[in-house]
């Protein structure tokens, strides 16, 4: 790296933002390269929607409960600072979608409501003989013919017909984004789908052959910690250099000045970068890099507010228990509900002895004003839809409700084309300048840990250009 210090800024303290800032500041330190590391965000604490409650012996997540064991980025962050000791698996149990007031068990063998055994799907509840004949023509159906991207839920309709989709495909699909499926891309949240249905000829074939047998002694797809995720954005914090993290604060205007950058500070301070990470949701940039509009596409990409609401209760009020862990709700029935997590089941060691967390989520594209009423009215209209489900006595002990206001992007069909156009002219304008986070390459938090760990790739990448012995991502791939 060219001599001289050189500065780095990281905008936004959420998972995605703390991760970049821990392994730049990681490489730095082994690799001895002359580079300040600074992290900026706007509120008060970082971690963004991963925030934990501790209460009467409670652990309850406000934001996200876990991730998926499968992406191994997120276990790698929690080992690098010690954690690996809490890891616990999700316990695993029946799960249930509900429509036209009932629930039934998810068809065993479901892939995200793709059928990979046939018995279970022929004998399910869920859906009518003409809706199972309907799905059987993917089986005939020749692969789709596009160049570009289309809606998910026209992709998935196309293939397995109105009834699966509306009643298995989309409750499982949409909560993930708490999005439309008739509005989503299938290319930015499901493009294996996509290349299954190309290689295989069908989606039940295709999934059936990559999906692994299961195993006798099989652990959870997911992973949480026993102390809660929050322990995660705590104890990478500790290891950030002092002084490197400025909270309370935000980045109001970035200009380029020759090879560098100039930020203007809501506390009327000015730095100087030579390059930025920015993990700010998208609705924020073209505000933030105002003389640039490339970034206008930005100002249309949807917004979802949604809202958790965490109940505790004494076990024996739960009247009619249900084995299982818990059930999404088909868009299709009269819930305001959109899911509910039997948190106590799920994850055992969030509850005390004798209690039950029953954890539902409220909120979806065109009907997000329930997100806006008072706590009371959320808590009584949740309690009604669970009640027509399972029957419980009185009144919770306590609720936690943890609004989530614009806080879902939506990856709407086109999406990977708009942001690769917007990268393509941010390497020509705005060298050095990074875009990472949920807004723009995957919500998960094993996806939000991936664009942290690339964009120090990329930084590291960026400023060593020009120097012809040292490999681009040597420091980075010897750090992590």
């Amino acid at each position: 790296m060219n001599e001289g210090q050189r500065t780095v800024v990281i905008i936004g303290g959420g998972i995605t933002g703390l991760t970049a800032a821990y392994y730049l500041q990681k490489a730095i330190k082994e690799q001895r390269l002359p580079l300040t590391c600074k992290l900026v965000e706007a509120t008060h604490r970082l971690g963004g929607k991963v925030q934990t409650v501790m209460r009467n012996g409670y652990v309850i997540e406000r934001g996200p409960d876990s991730f998926l064991a499968r992406k191994t980025s997120a276990f790698r962050l929690v080992k690098e600072v010690g954690l690996e000791h809490e890891i616990v698996h999700n316990a695993t149990g029946k799960s249930y979608i509900l429509v036209n007031g009932k629930l039934y068990p998810i068809p065993g063998g479901a892939v995200m409501g793709i059928p990979t055994r046939i018995a279970p799907f022929l004998t399910t509840g869920l859906f009518s003989p003409a809706g199972k004949l309907r799905a059987a023509l993917d089986f005939v159906l020749p692969p789709v013919k596009a160049d570009g991207d289309m809606p998910l839920g026209r992709f998935f309709r196309r293939r397995l017909g109105d009834e699966v989709v509306d009643n298995l495909i989309e409750p499982l699909l949409s909560g993930i984004y708490a999005g439309d499926i008739d509005e989503m891309s299938l290319m930015a949240t499901f493009p294996q789908f996509f290349q299954l249905e190309q290689k295989y000829g069908s989606l039940v074939r295709g999934a059936k052959r990559t999906t692994p047998k299961e195993q006798k002694e099989r652990k959870g797809a997911f992973q949480t910690l026993k102390t809660g995720l929050q322990s995660l954005v705590e104890e990478v914090e500790k290891r950030l250099e002092p002084g490197s993290v400025i909270k309370g604060t935000r980045i109001e205007r970035i200009t380029r000045t020759g090879s560098a950058y100039r930020l203007q500070l809501s506390t009327g301070q000015t730095w100087e970068a030579d390059s930025v990470i920015i993990t700010t949701p998208h609705h924020i940039v073209p505000d933030m890099l105002a003389d640039y509009p490339f970034f206008a596409p930005f100002r249309s990409v949807p917004l979802t507010s949604v809202a958790t609401v965490a109940l505790a209760f004494p076990e024996k009020a739960i009247r009619q228990d249900i084995d299982g862990t818990g059930f999404v709700v088909s868009r299709r029935s009269d819930y305001t509900m959109t899911a509910c997590t039997w948190t106590h089941k799920k994850w055992p060691h969030t509850t005390p002895p004798g209690k039950a967390l029953l954890r539902g989520y409220v909120g979806r594209p065109g009907d997000e004003d329930i997100v806006d009423q008072p706590d009371d009215e959320i808590v009584r209209i949740v309690l009604d839809d669970l009640n027509k489900v399972m029957k419980i006595d009185g009144q919770p002990e306590f609720a936690v409700i943890s609004r989530w206001k614009r806080a879902m992007p939506q990856y709407t069909v086109g999406h990977r084309e708009r942001l690769a156009a917007i990268k393509r002219h941010m390497a020509s304008d705005l060298p050095g300048v990074f875009l990472a986070g949920s807004s723009y390459e995957g919500l998960g938090l094993p996806d939000c840990i991936d664009q942290g760990e690339r964009a120090v790739r990329d930084v590291l990448d960026y400023l060593r250009q020009g120097e012809p012995n040292r490999p681009a991502e040597a420091a980075y791939s010897s750090a992590r």
